[in-house]
């Protein structure tokens, strides 16, 4: 067995099946994803230049997470999220999701939670495809067309479609969806996944803004930067309105509610962070794209005001999501992540002391980004070496080879064995015509060769 990948044994099921904490029933589970959102506009995490105070207080109440990366698009952390597995063993293209893959949803079904998913989608246009992927419920964005997302919108409704043309709000719709999912289900375990529309650009007017015009046909009109404010507060009102319906149906207590985002903020997008600028860099592999907020919330359960600089993987969220259900992953599976759930509940835990990170947005081997990192420094495949703490966002260049001291080069040699790892991880199936297959990869293809096939 490799050091560096999480294969479930019978030991493990028996320790997971304890994981969770005691309580009259299992926990329901909502799983907040806001879309293009970086660590650094929460307040909570010193970012000045916006308003989030319902987070804030989600963050006060509960833990708050410094180290959580991501990937560094909205897809490629979607697909690792659901799937507690790295891109480079199901990673197809870039708005698809291997339709044979199973998620925590599929876990999560076994142990009797009924399952909602509500808000953006891309994971592949085949109708029934949250349902494949294990889902009861759904109302989404982008499931079999690609319609406006905020003012007249388009939505599915449990995969009928459905279009909105008297000035409705694409994130509002949403959220009602959740609201009333969590009201009808109230009386049972339920997992809410939120992946939210807020605050993807374009940066467009929300309901609240002095601008909003509900007559905009197109996500093009009306677009300026200064929007990307009004639509972090109207985010951060949308959580607020959610986690007051829970205080209103008596089920606070009984619910985990998790907040990240999916990747950095859109490029270009300066904001004052600690006494600083900084700019979002969503798609790149810099901290810019791939630090994001998370914060974990259980009242009477986890620990008010704590703060956590574990490193935490989007990998790490379908075992992290079992653990806290009482769920035990299928044995079969192999799973790159490992549960952050004992830190949660403010115990020490196992903290991981690196993380890996197999990037392509189109899914190609040509353009793909591979690194390991720990909370010091980042190993890429090519050798490049950054020092974290004196160039925490790679500015400047890779620390010179011959330079390297002594710490440089052990942390290189352990990184190095990481990234080796992995090597013939990829499935044959999955690289593209023209790139380099191992043997090893050659003698998965039998059992992947149609998963392209089987997705649109």
């Amino acid at each position: 067995m490799s050091r560096y990948s999480t294969f479930v044994t019978p030991i493990m099921l028996a320790l997971l099946a304890v994981a969770a904490p005691c309580s009259a029933r299992q926990p329901n589970i909502i799983l907040i994803m806001a879309d293009d959102l970086g660590y650094e506009t929460i307040t909570a995490n010193g970012g000045e230049s916006y308003q989030t105070p319902n987070l804030d207080a989600l963050a006060a109440g509960g833990v708050r997470f410094e180290e959580c990366y991501v990937q560094p698009l909205c897809t490629p952390t979607r697909v690792q999220l659901m799937t507690g597995q790295s891109n480079v063993r199901n990673y197809i293209e870039f708005g698809m999701l291997d339709p044979e893959a199973k998620t925590f949803a599929h876990l999560l079904k076994e142990a009797g939670y009924v399952k909602g998913i509500a808000g953006k989608w891309q994971l592949g246009r085949k109708p029934g495809l949250p349902q494949r992927f294990g889902f009861d419920e759904s109302c989404l964005w982008q499931q079999t067309r690609r319609p406006p997302r905020y003012a007249n919108p388009g939505l599915e409704y449990n995969g009928e479609e459905r279009n909105f043309t008297n000035g409705e709000y694409g994130p509002d719709l949403v959220n009602d969806f959740a609201i009333d999912f969590v009201t009808r289900h109230k009386e049972q375990p339920f997992l809410l996944y939120y992946p939210m529309l807020l605050t993807h650009g374009p940066y467009v007017p929300t309901p609240d803004s002095a601008d909003w015009n509900p007559e905009a046909k197109s996500e093009e009109e009306d677009h300026a930067p200064q929007h990307f404010g009004e639509m972090v507060a109207y985010m951060d009102k949308l959580v607020g309105n959610l986690t007051a319906k829970l205080d209103e149906l008596g089920i606070r207590e009984e619910t985990i509610i998790i907040f990240l985002g999916d990747n950095g903020t859109g490029a270009g997008t300066v904001s004052q962070f600690q006494g600083k600028p900084y700019e979002g860099g969503k798609g790149t592999t810099t901290a810019r794209g791939m630090h994001v907020p998370l914060i974990v919330n259980w009242r009477g359960h986890v620990p008010a005001g704590g703060v956590n600089d574990d490193l935490i993987s989007s990998v790490d969220f379908l075992p992290t999501l079992c653990a806290a259900a009482g769920v035990a992953p299928t044995e079969s599976m192999t799973l790159d992540g490992q549960s952050f759930w004992p830190q949660a509940l403010g115990e020490e835990g196992s903290p991981r002391t690196w993380l890996y990170s197999w990037y392509s947005q189109d899914g190609g081997e040509q353009r793909k980004r591979e690194f390991a990192m720990t909370k010091e420094y980042k190993l890429y495949r090519d050798g490049q070496l950054f020092d974290l703490k004196a160039d925490p966002l790679e500015a400047g260049k890779p620390i010179d080879r011959a330079a390297w001291n002594d710490r440089q080069q052990e942390v290189a040699k352990e990184l190095g064995a990481v990234l080796a790892s992995y090597a013939n991880a990829r499935p044959a199936a999955l690289i593209k015509p023209g790139e380099p297959a191992t043997k090893a990869n050659r003698q998965r293809a039998a059992r992947r060769k149609d998963a392209a096939a089987k997705v649109e």
